[in-house]
């Protein structure tokens, strides 16, 4: 029988990993430990390369706790700039409001969304069966996930109807996906990252229907990285929409907005 772990056992066995922030993983994943055999497999699950959220089971977003299960999108503290401009834009709006969250991985962005524009009709959705079930754990009761390519799997009676439109689509170059971190390239289905040869396909893509979709005045919002952003803000100018660029330097985000003339 081995011997438990302590603490700064963990924080060395992390460090020799290479996990950049070990002090600060080996608390969660103590606290998190039913049994000491529980924290062994979750320490070597971590040191194997296993993102810290799939150990753990949860993410931290937005202040909330949202589940992410085993090859699910790992949401990003940077898209929580994301839902902080779709709060401004959206917060004087009539109630109730309509919100999709597209590529919704987990469904952080629109259980976020929901929790801070309430009440909301939320719909999300995604074409990875994965990542539906996981969004369905974490919307239960909030919201309606749906399975499909963008927009073709929402109920049509949505068209026209919604506010806020959040697609945080894959945006990483196709050529460049090999050159992200193991913990996304090798645990992180690549449907959530690859973005087309310029990473902006899904992009193009949901601008060119948003209009469908909008109510006059609703808001499209993308992520995209701060060089791709001139081209993403084309596209949307392309679909009707009036574009507007805004970035974070504090979280390194860029979020492109496009907005359906009244």
């Amino acid at each position: 029988m081995t011997s438990p772990l302590s603490p700064a056992s963990v924080v060395t066995r992390l460090r020799a990993a290479g996990c950049v922030f070990a002090e600060d993983e080996a608390r969660l994943l103590v606290s998190a430990a039913r049994t000491p055999d529980h924290l062994t497999a979750m320490v070597e699950r971590r040191a194997s390369g296993l993102p810290l959220e799939h150990v753990l089971g949860w993410a931290e977003f937005c202040g909330l706790r949202v589940a992410v299960d085993a090859g699910v999108f790992v949401p990003r503290r940077r898209t929580e700039f994301l839902v902080r401009r779709a709060v401004a834009l959206a917060s004087e709006a009539p109630r109730p409001l309509v919100v999709v969250d597209l590529c919704c991985g987990s469904g952080a962005v629109g259980l976020a969304l929901a929790m801070e524009l309430a009440p909301v009709e939320l719909h999300a959705a995604d074409v990875d069966p994965a990542a539906v079930r996981c969004a369905r754990r974490n919307l239960a009761g909030t919201g309606h996930v749906h399975e499909g390519d963008l927009y073709e799997p929402l109920p049509a009676e949505l068209r026209g109807r919604v506010g806020v439109l959040a697609a945080n689509v894959p945006y990483v170059p196709t050529g460049e996906v090999a050159l992200l971190p193991a913990e996304a390239r090798e645990h992180e289905a690549r449907v959530a990252l690859d973005g087309g040869a310029d990473g902006l396909d899904l992009v193009r893509r949901a601008a060119a229907e948003a209009p469908a979709w909008l109510t006059p005045g609703g808001h499209l919002l993308v992520e995209t990285s701060e060089r791709q952003a001139p081209l993403a803000a084309a596209a949307f100018d392309d679909a009707g929409l009036l574009p507007r660029v805004v970035t974070s330097e504090e979280e390194h985000a860029t979020v492109v907005t496009g907005t359906r003339p009244s």
